[in-house]
């Protein structure tokens, strides 16, 4: 909305209409702004009058009204005094027509000179254009309010960069795109418009793109550029559609937003925050909407490619702990970043899920990606860089082709992470694949089968019942043989037991059971039932 009345507006006017106005130079400046109206017959007016004032005249009273010397040099005032125009009434000192030196001389300055044909009452006009100059004061102010108030509650209510990028689009009624420091697009919003056009090789667009200002408008993409935080110390720009110079209104959305989306960023204290929401959001809507074409669109200019690409699903976890270790998020993002690998980085509960995006295999190339085998070993270098930090645990999914199996990679890496800390610490990976966890890898992926449950409880609620109401712990001497199956003197001393005190819990066990532990067939029942039941406590 832009807050001003130019001279094309005022020519439009009923009471000007009347007066049968003609333009006879300077027509191509008729948008000028005007910021009030002056009625005069003084030729030497010039020096009293304020840039975007129009001047009225009937010629009467000017000095040198015949002279073309003197007309030229009063028009070239008027110009130099940034004049919005000149109106002159015919009738009284020209009749017909305007002298062609001042008709010359204002087109040769560009200044807007208009001829009335007919009477106009000059106090009139003056009070008609003085009201809409008023108005429309009146309106930027209160859009100006609209503006200030709209990023000050936004700021009392802690907003994010979400919020703030839908108040802008609001406000400005343009697309309004957040990107960071290496110009990959982190947020965008076009209201109902189709983004395709205007995210348009966006990189390489933006890349070009320097204003020399905090605050600067490129014509030939239409956009408007706000830098986010110091010059020398740049996160990020926010970019606004603006076909047109923007308005100082829309300048002030740009630099209200910047100064929201920096007061957050210093709340939160973080400098990856954003980048951690940017991917969080991304792998929900992937998961979520995997055929979208606006979200592989968002993944493509994020900077996470999904042409003629494989897609392969990590868990890291730091083995023995129910919750993600508060640096290991960071830690696994800066890997990635450095190794140049497009990832999205998502923290959960217990663990950091990555999804790597990984240039198609030649024909005939083995299935495991070194790739993934990089990043692990850059975490675990980063990982163990500060004292007191523990072993990492990472796992990997298989690699799949199509974004609509992403869920599949994902999950089945957290299923190798869950069978391998079943295991216990004792084995040691640069990446646990499933064909690494075998009987385990298998029970993982069934670990939510009511079925698997079912036979669990099935092959060792007797154990557990003559456990509970005995106080004996025939479960344990179970897994000790099982542990340890090609000597028994092993599984009675995991136990801290004699052999003779091993075998008669042994023989207990069996007759509980109903059957022989030297059956192979009972045996496997009962190490696949304690192993299904590791897998699902670990995963749990």
């Amino acid at each position: 909305m832009d807050a001003h009345v130019t001279l094309a507006d005022v020519l439009a006017m009923p009471l000007v209409r009347e007066a049968d106005p003609e333009v006879v130079a300077g027509a191509s400046a008729l948008d000028r702004p005007i910021r009030w109206v002056h009625a005069t017959e003084l030729s030497d007016i010039a020096p009293l009058l304020r840039p975007g004032d129009l001047l009225l005249t009937t010629g009467v009273g000017l000095e040198g009204a015949d002279d073309p010397v003197a007309l030229a040099a009063f028009a070239a005032s008027l110009a130099e005094s940034e004049c919005a125009g000149l109106v002159v009434e015919l009738g009284r000192r020209w009749r017909d027509a305007l002298p062609a030196a001042l008709v010359q001389a204002c087109a040769a300055t560009d200044l807007p000179l208009v001829a009335l044909h007919h009477e106009l009452r000059f106090a009139a006009l003056t009070q008609a254009v003085g009201e809409r100059i008023v108005d429309a004061q009146l309106a930027e102010l209160r859009e100006s309010e609209r503006v200030h108030d709209t990023f000050t509650e936004l700021g009392f209510n802690g907003a994010g960069p979400e919020e703030v990028l839908e108040a802008v689009q609001r406000l400005a009624g343009s697309p309004v795109v957040l990107e960071d420091g290496d110009h990959r697009v982190l947020d965008y919003r076009v209201g109902g418009g189709d983004p395709g056009e205007f995210l348009r090789d966006w990189s390489t667009r933006s890349t070009r793109v320097r204003p020399g200002a905090r605050t600067g408008w490129d014509e030939r993409n239409g956009w408007l550029v706000t830098r986010l935080g110091r010059r020398d110390q740049d996160w990020g720009r926010l970019v606004i559609g603006a076909d047109a110079p923007p308005t100082a209104r829309l300048v002030a959305v740009a630099e209200r937003a910047a100064a929201a989306l920096a007061m957050h960023r210093l709340h939160d204290r973080d400098r990856g925050h954003l980048l951690r929401r940017t991917h969080a959001d991304l792998l929900a809507a992937l998961l979520r909407e995997p055929g979208s074409t606006d979200v592989r669109r968002r993944l493509d200019l994020a900077g996470f490619p999904t042409r003629r690409r494989v897609f392969v699903g990590l868990s890291v976890r730091v083995p023995g702990r129910d919750r993600t270790a508060p640096e290991l998020l960071t830690t696994v993002l800066h890997a990635a970043d450095s190794s140049g690998l497009p990832a999205l980085v998502v923290e959960e509960s217990r663990e950091v899920v990555v999804l790597l995006s990984l240039p198609t295999p030649a024909a005939g190339t083995p299935g495991a990606h070194p790739a993934e085998d990089r990043l692990a070993a850059r975490v675990r270098e980063r990982w163990a860089g500060t004292p007191g930090r523990t072993r990492l645990l990472v796992a990997a999914g298989r690699a799949v082709g199509l974004l609509e199996d992403v869920d599949r990679t994902l999950r089945e890496a957290g299923q190798v992470a869950d069978a391998v800390s079943s295991a216990g610490a004792g084995r040691s990976r640069t990446v646990h694949r499933l064909e690494d966890v075998h009987l385990r890898g298998l029970l993982a992926l069934l670990g939510d089968d009511d079925r698997l449950r079912l036979f669990a409880e099935r092959e060792l609620t007797p154990l557990r019942r003559h456990d509970a109401e005995h106080g004996t712990d025939l479960v344990a001497a179970v897994r000790a043989l099982l542990e340890h199956p090609t000597s028994k003197s092993d599984a009675a001393a995991a136990l801290h037991l004699s052999r003779a005190a091993f075998y008669a819990r042994l023989e207990r066990a069996e007759r509980v059971l109903g059957a022989r532990l030297d059956d192979p067939e009972v045996r496997v029942s009962l190490h696949v039932a304690l192993l299904a039941e590791q897998v699902r406590d670990s995963g749990s």
